[in-house]
């Protein structure tokens, strides 16, 4: 795909269907761009935003670590007591 520049645009549309329509519609084209650009910026991520993603996985990361060795020394208790359980008998 081949980019094109608004004089570019301008130049070819001119000579088919004269220079006020080239002009309209480059206008309209150049418009158009800019107002969905301005509809685009404010949902981008910044450096900010992606820096406190980060830090908020690393914490999730952290947390989720902690309750895993809970969770396995548990279940080791409940595998020791019921060995236990079972050599008093």
């Amino acid at each position: 795909m081949s980019t094109i520049t608004i004089t570019k645009l301008y130049d070819q549309i001119a000579g088919k269907w004269g220079k006020e329509t080239a002009e309209d519609l480059c206008t309209f084209t150049e418009t158009k761009i800019q107002s969905e650009l301005k509809n685009l910026i404010p949902g981008l991520a910044t450096k900010e935003d992606i820096v406190k993603l980060e830090v908020k996985i690393s914490e999730s990361k952290n947390e989720t670590i902690r309750w895993m060795f809970v969770f396995w020394i548990g279940q080791m208790a409940a595998i020791f007591g019921f060995i236990l359980l079972f050599l008093k008998k």
